[in-house]
């Protein structure tokens, strides 16, 4: 006989401050698509249970200045600006303002070869969407 799955919070803490599901994508910088090298610029957090989707960025110019000193930070911060618009459930970039939460993630997290490309993505648990979306941003781009 197996054993009982393990519950991750106690029935208590649970019903006081619940434990959401989440999944993060790292956005990247690549500047130079063909040398792959990047630099993490933000990070995309959504947690279905929690009805959370949203994008936080940070932009380090002179680290991307130095893996190429011609880069388009005006076009980065565009892109950037779109993901957010993403997230926020704007129409853009081909997607319905009606598009649900987990297919504008879907839409996100597909690969691509341009200058902003996301990581695959990575899950955890966490009781505050937007905190841990700080979180991520301070420990995995600033």
């Amino acid at each position: 006989m197996s054993e009982p799955a393990r519950r991750l919070v106690p029935t208590a803490d649970a019903e006081r401050s619940p434990w959401f599901a989440y999944q993060y994508l790292v956005l990247r910088a690549v500047p130079r698509v063909e040398r792959e090298e990047f630099v993490n610029v933000g990070v995309v957090l959504y947690s279905q249970d929690a009805g959370f989707l949203d994008a936080a960025v940070h932009v380090d110019a002179s680290r991307l200045r130095a893996l190429c000193a011609d880069v388009d930070l005006d076009a980065l911060g565009d892109g950037l600006e779109t993901v957010r618009a993403v997230c926020r459930g704007e129409a853009v970039a081909g997607l319905d303002a009606a598009a649900r939460p987990w297919r504008r993630f879907g839409w996100l997290e597909a690969p691509r070869s341009t200058v902003i490309q996301p990581s695959r993505p990575h899950g955890g648990l966490t009781r505050d969407p937007a905190a841990e979306l700080t979180t991520l941003l301070d420990r995995l781009v600033r």
